[in-house]
C-alpha cells in the first residue's frame, strides 16, 4: 500500500469515527426531544391539517434500468422496487402511505425493499405499517435496512413488527436470491450515524452481485474498499424543501448528503458502481415539502440495452 493511499484511509477512518461522535450526541438530544415532539403533535394533528390543504400528495414512480453485463445472457431481468422514509404518525397522513404501498404492489417487483424510517415520534406507529407492507407482493423476498428515526424510537421493537411481516430486516446482513438468480446478493448495511456498519460482515461470502441496501447515502463511506453493483437508499428527502430548481434547501448533516441529495450517480471506477437516492415517501417533522416530491424507485436489472 502506498503511502498517500494509507493517509487517505487513515483520513476516511478519521471522518467516520467523528461523525458516529456527533450522531451519538445528536441521539442522544432526539431520543429526548421526540417524546416532546408526540406530545405537541397529539392526534396527529400536523398531518390531517396538511393533508386538508392538499399539501401531501402521491409519491412519484421512478423507473431506472440497470445492465449487469458480466451476469449470465440468458437470465431473464430483475425487477427491484425501493422505498425510503415512511415516517408513519404525526407529519405524514395515512393515506399518503397506503397510496405508496399501492404504488408498490403496481409495480409488480420480483423483490420489495425498504431503506429505514419508518416511523417518526413513536415507534408503536409500525403497528400499522409493517402488515401493510407484508402485503406488497414480492415473490423473491422482502427485506429492510432500519434508518435513524427507527433507532431514535425502538429498533428492536419496529424490526419485531416488520419481521412478523414477512419483511427480513437485514442488519450487517446479506440473503442470496433464488434461482435462477443465486448470483445476485442482496447486502443490509447498519446505518452509519445511529447504528454499527461492518461492512466485512456484510459482504463475506458474496461472490455475485451485490445489491446493498443502506438509509444514507453517508453509507458510502464504509463502502470504499468494497465493491458493489447498486447501493439504494434514503434519508435525504431531497431536501424536503427546495428551490423550484430542484437544489436541496434542508439536508440532513453528512458532506455525501449534500453530494447526493437525490437521484441517480455513477460514483465507481473501474468497476461500474451505481448510487440512486430516493427522495422518500412521507414527511420528518414538518408535514409538507416543497419542490422535492415524495418518490418510489423501480429498478430492472438486465444483462443487455433496452432497446428504444
Amino acid at each position: 500500500m502506498t503511502v498517500a493511499r494509507h493517509r487517505a484511509e487513515e483520513n476516511i477512518i478519521g471522518a467516520n469515527r467523528l461523525q458516529r461522535a456527533r450522531a451519538r450526541v445528536v441521539t442522544a438530544l432526539r431520543r429526548t426531544s421526540e417524546p416532546l415532539l408526540e406530545v405537541l403533535y397529539v392526534g396527529n394533528w400536523p398531518a390531517a391539517l396538511a393533508h386538508a390543504w392538499g399539501l401531501q400528495r402521491p409519491v412519484t414512480i421512478l423507473h431506472h434500468t440497470l445492465v449487469a453485463s458480466h451476469r449470465t445472457t440468458h437470465i431473464p431481468p430483475l425487477r427491484l422496487a425501493f422505498a425510503a422514509d415512511f415516517h408513519a404518525g404525526a407529519t405524514t397522513h395515512p393515506t399518503v402511505l397506503e397510496a405508496a404501498c399501492c404504488a408498490l404492489e403496481a409495480a409488480c417487483a420480483d423483490v420489495l425493499l425498504l431503506g429505514g424510517d419508518f416511523i417518526s415520534l413513536h415507534a408503536r406507529h409500525i403497528s400499522t405499517l409493517a402488515p401493510r407492507l407484508g402485503q406488497i407482493p414480492a415473490p423473491l423476498g422482502r427485506f429492510a435496512v432500519l434508518g435513524n428515526h427507527d433507532r431514535w424510537a425502538n429498533s428492536a421493537m419496529i424490526a419485531r413488527h416488520l419481521e412478523a411481516a414477512g419483511v427480513q430486516v437485514l442488519i450487517n446482513q446479506h440473503r442470496q436470491l433464488p434461482a435462477p438468480f443465486g448470483d445476485i446478493w442482496i447486502c443490509g448495511l447498519d446505518d452509519i450515524d445511529t447504528g454499527t456498519p461492518n461492512p466485512q460482515q456484510t459482504f463475506a461470502g458474496t461472490d455475485g452481485v451485490r445489491i446493498v441496501l443502506m438509509h444514507s447515502p453517508d453509507g458510502l463511506r464504509d463502502l470504499t474498499q468494497t465493491r458493489f453493483d447498486l447501493a439504494l437508499c434514503g434519508h435525504t428527502h431531497g431536501g424536503q424543501i427546495a428551490f423550484p430548481s430542484g437544489k436541496p434547501l434542508l439536508l440532513p448533516r453528512g458532506a455525501l448528503c449534500r453530494q447526493y441529495s437525490a437521484g441517480r450517480f455513477e460514483v465507481g471506477g473501474a468497476h461500474p458502481q451505481t448510487l440512486i437516492v430516493s427522495r422518500g415517501v412521507g414527511y420528518s417533522t414538518i408535514p409538507f415539502r416543497a419542490f422535492a416530491a415524495s418518490d418510489i424507485i423501480v429498478v430492472t436489472m438486465t444483462t443487455h440495452e433496452p432497446i428504444p
